[in-house]
């Protein structure tokens, strides 16, 4: 069985179900190809044959042996979907075909332990490859991106390559984002081997928190600083888009200016530095009395960051941010960044004008936002960035 965790869930009862199930999610039947297949239906009768099971809300369906999951409702499912149906009768949503958010976890382990990382790491796991690869072939051919985050992705080695290489055969026109801490990239014949994929549209995304070297490492629990500056140099040099990530919190806020400015002079050559909002999960919330800041009290050193580098011919982006929190000028910048099915909006969001445009805020961020926030009736201006 391979663990799925931050996803999407549904909870129903499960029958003639031995092992995880994965298929894609379809209401209409199918005389061929439909073994991939899981068929919903609100009122079947029997468990459809030929499909890898059926999911409806019928719980006097009679039983033919057939895998099948009973459900309170198929509302939250749609054509192209792509789950997974245990034995418990957890109903995983792997792949939303509305979403433009999906990603594959490529593993769970990771050489690093961020104080904020929203996902703790484990030790050990079976192999995700062979499942993902799986989960590829399934997706919809319009998928417009897909993730790949883990965990640390290169800790697969070259099946990070594998992955890659199957997206580019079975979705040739899907961009590929990868989350990487880059500390693997510092080795360049492993940046050439990514360069070596030819991808027309992959970014990679890596986290840095600090320009201080012993401050970014005490924050991802390893001395890997200068691995993943290096990193970050071999990856320019094989000429692939790299993205900066910065997550915001007590501890990092402070040097913003100085660190966007240290960027500018040591990274020029990145496609993007996304400053952005704690997620209050995992191990954030085991250490939050260390990492919470009301947003709101690190808009001077955030707008200083983000109009240094916006100023110098760069592109900030601020993710997970609420609009009505940050000042006028810096709102432009601000991205819809969270994940769908984990984005909410509270009472005091009710009515704004701005709610359209809005990140929300992270599920797990209910209880732990701006004290900041209101309902904001009006604007002076378009929210736009000039540059």
């Amino acid at each position: 069985m391979v663990k799925l965790t931050i996803m999407k869930q549904l909870q129903g009862k499960s029958f003639n179900i031995e092992e995880d199930i994965v298929g894609r999610i379809t209401f209409g039947k199918k005389i061929f190809h439909r073994s991939n297949e899981i068929w919903v239906s609100k009122d079947a009768s029997s468990p459809a044959f030929g499909y890898a099971a059926t999911i409806t809300t019928k719980d006097t369906i009679s039983d033919n042996g057939k895998p099948y999951c009973v459900v309170d409702n198929v509302d939250e499912f749609h054509e192209g979907d792509v789950v997974v149906v245990n034995q418990q009768g957890e109903i995983i949503f792997v792949y939303e075909v509305k979403s433009n958010h999906n990603a594959i976890m490529a593993t769970e382990r990771c050489n690093h332990r961020c104080i904020m990382c929203p996902q703790p790491p484990i030790l050990q796991e079976k192999d995700k490859t062979p499942f993902n690869l799986k989960l590829i072939s399934l997706f919809d051919k319009n998928t417009q991106e897909i993730g790949i985050t883990g965990g640390e992705p290169t800790l697969i080695g070259d099946n990070l390559f594998v992955l890659i290489n199957h997206i580019k055969k079975e979705l040739p026109h899907t961009a590929i984002s990868i989350l990487s801490n880059g500390v693997k990239f510092a080795d360049k014949e492993y940046a050439m081997k990514l360069a070596k994929c030819r991808h027309h549209d992959l970014q990679i995304d890596i986290p840095l928190f600090s320009d201080i070297a012993e401050e970014h490492n005490r924050i991802v629990g390893a001395k890997t600083f200068y691995k993943t500056v290096q990193g970050l140099y071999n990856l320019a040099l094989f000429h692939q888009r790299i993205g900066i990530r910065i997550v915001v919190h007590k501890q990092t806020y402070k040097r913003l200016p100085q660190f966007a400015d240290y960027i500018y002079h040591n990274f020029p050559f990145v496609a993007q530095v996304a400053f952005m909002q704690m997620e209050t999960t995992g191990l954030a919330k085991e250490n939050i009395d260390q990492l919470w800041i009301d947003p709101y009290d690190y808009n001077i050193e955030l707008r200083e960051a983000v109009l240094l580098l916006a100023d110098r011919g760069m592109k900030p982006y601020i993710y997970n941010a609420q609009l009505c929190v940050l000042p006028e000028d810096i709102r432009c910048y601000a991205q819809q960044s969270i994940s769908d099915w984990k984005d909410i909006y509270i009472p005091e969001c009710d009515g704004c004008v701005l709610r359209g445009q809005c990140a929300g805020f992270f599920e797990s961020n209910r209880d732990a936002h701006s004290s900041h926030i209101k309902m904001v009736e009006h604007i002076s201006s378009d929210i736009s960035c000039v540059n």
